[in-house]
């Protein structure tokens, strides 16, 4: 039997030429395993479109880590950071912020809905005191998109700096740094870009990057540090995770060779499109209005039935061969479906296959086609 297909945003599925990438070990202080780090690393500057003005810093850990070492790196001790929140990650990053001892001011709206300019403008114009903005880019509670090029305008108007945590964005959702003006943009190696888990890293401004020496609350996370050791030895400070880089270089590899940004996009694009129309034929309910979800992540209102539970729900799909990512909502039920990774419409349509049976089997699927029904009736009257 095939392993089990990953629904999720990340670690998700990934090609069996990324997980062969893993099978022969690098000394972490060789010359040839320091030329793939800097491999890498100059196929993250140009997928960002940043050659001209950042450099990469990679890190090990997940994207948390990255956004932890982005923020007490470029955030002066006695700045302050205005946190955009519209999900998870925003309140992560908030958190992270008060954590690590920096002033944090947090503008927050629904879950379903994106940030006023006006709003910010007046935030930023308000408080004199605030030096850096964070934004989602595609926030993963959701998979809600968020206009981050216009609040990068808005941003810099104000004459303020920005941070994207584009983690399950980048690869996949443009943002081009020739056109978009950020500090950092922060992301990881298990997500649009279809490596393992293991290695976030940091797309910075050079210039804000070498402002930054001595910010940093912390040694593992100071990015300014860890750059400046690579740059002089080709080296990690400290032990880098091999496996991880070496399963990243042959998953940008797989990238470049299927046409870079356009074509994965393309492809997430049409996963979203056969997920959305076939669930919405067995009457589930999309949380997000379409002119506002990426197509990375459908967050889904959970099946309109007093047993139901997802659990149980998510045990009946696996069993099929696929996993689910739970809700991560607290006002209303919901599930999420991922739409990113290895995989095509193919695999879509089978775990649509797989979720129909699964609702079958629960005795839920009835219900909701009849619901579905009366809802379609409604619309056309």
């Amino acid at each position: 039997m095939r392993e089990p297909i990953l629904l999720t945003p990340g670690p998700l599925s990934t090609s069996l030429a990324t997980k062969t990438a893993m099978l022969s070990d690098w000394g972490s202080r060789d010359g040839a395993f320091n030329a793939l780090t800097a491999k890498v690393c100059r196929q993250l500057v140009a997928i960002a479109g940043a050659q001209a003005s950042h450099v990469c810093v990679p890190l090990q850990g997940s994207g948390t880590f990255a956004v932890e070492a982005a923020v007490g790196t470029l955030v002066p001790r006695g700045g302050k950071l205005l946190a955009l929140v519209n999900g998870a990650y925003g309140k992560r990053m908030a958190r992270i912020a008060g954590a690590i001892g920096r002033r944090v001011s947090v503008y927050e709206v629904a879950d379903d809905a994106r940030h006023d300019l006006a709003e910010v403008a007046a935030r930023l114009a308000g408080d004199p005191a605030i030096t850096h903005v964070g934004i989602i880019q595609c926030e993963t509670s959701t998979g809600i998109l968020n206009p981050v090029a216009a609040i990068a305008r808005v941003v810099a108007q104000a004459g303020r700096r920005l941070i994207v945590d584009a983690m399950s964005a980048f690869g996949a959702l443009p943002l081009d740094a020739r056109e978009v003006p950020y500090d950092a943009l922060i992301a990881s190696s298990n997500k649009c870009l279809e490596g393992v888990p293991g290695m976030g890293f940091v797309i910075v401004r050079h210039e804000a990057l070498i402002a930054a020496e001595g910010n940093s609350h912390s040694l593992a996370l100071d990015l300014a540090d860890q750059h400046r050791h690579l740059r002089r030895t080709g080296q990690w400070r400290f032990t880098p995770p091999t496996h991880v880089v070496a399963a990243f270089a042959s998953a940008l590899d797989q990238y470049r060779d299927e046409g870079g940004q356009p074509a994965r996009l393309a492809r997430y694009a049409a996963n979203c499109a056969v997920l959305c129309s076939s669930l919405e034929d067995l009457g589930l309910r999309r949380f997000l209005a379409a002119d506002v979800q990426a197509p990375v992540i459908v967050t889904w209102h959970a099946p309109e039935h007093p047993d139901y539970d997802f659990k149980r729900f998510y045990e009946a799909v696996r069993a099929r061969g696929f996993l689910l990512y739970p809700g991560k909502l607290t006002r209303v039920e919901t599930f999420r479906v991922g739409c990113i990774g290895a995989i095509g419409q193919a695999e879509i349509r089978q775990a649509v296959a797989a979720i129909r049976a699964a609702l079958l089997e629960l005795g839920w699927l009835s219900e909701l086609e009849a619901a579905h029904a009366a809802r379609s009736f409604h619309e056309a009257a």
